[in-house]
């Protein structure tokens, strides 16, 4: 991941933590027409790196304690399986990208899992 992430995502440190999800394809799309209110998915973007997060998402959400409490919420809140790992895909862009931007290397107890 270190080494696909700058190479297929160089914005890093560039973008805010909500612009940064679209060009990975891990913004959610409204599918709306008319009145018709479609449901909301993730896609575009870079293929590349959606993967290479949705991945690392699926072992962070099971072994890094911070984003694991963060799925166990979405858990608890009733969200779906797939839901949760495109929020934790989410969450570790956030902080891939939070890295360079602040320029010091990444504190667990920092996180920002507070807010969704």
């Amino acid at each position: 991941m270190s080494r696909t992430l700058p190479a297929a995502l160089p914005e890093p440190g560039a973008l805010a933590r909500q612009q940064i999800s679209a060009p990975a394809g891990l913004a959610p799309r409204a599918r709306d027409s008319g009145t018709r209110r479609g449901p909301r998915a993730i896609g575009g973007g870079r293929a590349e790196v959606r993967s290479l997060l949705y991945m690392a998402a699926l072992s962070a959400a099971r072994y890094n304690p911070a984003l694991r409490a963060f799925a166990q919420r979405l858990r608890q809140a009733g969200k779906a399986a797939k839901v949760r790992l495109a929020a934790v895909a989410r969450k570790l862009l956030g902080i891939a990208n939070a890295v360079p931007r602040d320029g010091r290397a990444f504190d667990p107890a920092r996180c920002g899992t507070e807010r969704g």
